[in-house]
């Protein structure tokens, strides 16, 4: 298991990015009390990147958004800030008891009529999906060992144009070495199969922040 250390500058620039740039609001901060108080680990987005995918949201234009790993609810927040009126967002959540502390800070943020979260494993889910209208954008935010599955279901639910932004893609760095962690051999097979794929053209960017060293993916269906 890789351990994510942060340092006092990296968390204090956050801070400030935050304090100028963000501004999430109170229910931001609500949302974070509900998973210390419910005893759920702190892997949310931090908000800087939270407030990065509404924004790409915002610039795709998407209508339809797809969530692989709810958690609490944060980053499904800020995607669903994003969309426009009319908008859906379907989020995916293995664990029925973290799926109810989403729903409650999704319905306190005012956008329970527009989030349908969906609680399984996302693979069993992501089939019960076929053949409805495509996404437009895709956030992946779940267990690493089945990255190049989700990314292969996005594919396949997705249309050309949209865009797929997968997080925690650095690892520590551990991606260099990937024998030294199962987790960092998956997010390279990711990687590879994101820069080998012929429907997607793809960056990565690394980040320094409360969460580490790390950084995320994005991708644009060809």
């Amino acid at each position: 298991m890789v351990e994510h250390v942060s340092r006092p500058e990296w968390n204090e620039v956050e801070e400030y990015l935050s304090r100028t740039l963000v501004r999430g609001g109170p229910g931001m901060d609500a949302v974070l009390e509900s998973i210390d108080a419910a005893g759920m680990p702190r892997i949310e987005v931090a908000p800087t990147a939270g407030k990065l995918l509404m924004l790409l949201v915002q610039i795709r234009g998407a209508r339809r958004v797809l969530e692989i790993g709810t958690l609490a609810g944060f980053s499904t927040i800020w995607l669903a800030r994003g969309m426009p009126d009319g908008g859906r967002l379907t989020t995916c959540e293995f664990l029925p008891e973290h799926a109810a502390v989403a729903q409650r800070n999704i319905d306190a943020a005012g956008l329970g009529d527009r989030v349908d979260i969906r609680v399984g494993a996302a693979l069993d889910t992501l089939a019960t999906l076929d053949g409805g209208e495509p996404y437009d954008f895709v956030f992946i935010d779940a267990d690493k060992s089945n990255n190049v599955e989700y990314l292969k279901r996005a594919l396949a639910l997705t249309r050309p144009g949209a865009v797929i932004v997968m997080d925690n893609v650095i690892w520590e760095g551990t991606i260099l070495d990937p024998a030294s962690d199962p987790d960092a051999a998956a997010i390279r097979a990711a990687l590879e199969f994101m820069g080998a794929s012929p429907q997607l053209e793809a960056t990565a960017i690394q980040t320094a922040g409360s969460k580490g060293w790390d950084g995320f993916a994005i991708a644009v269906v060809k």
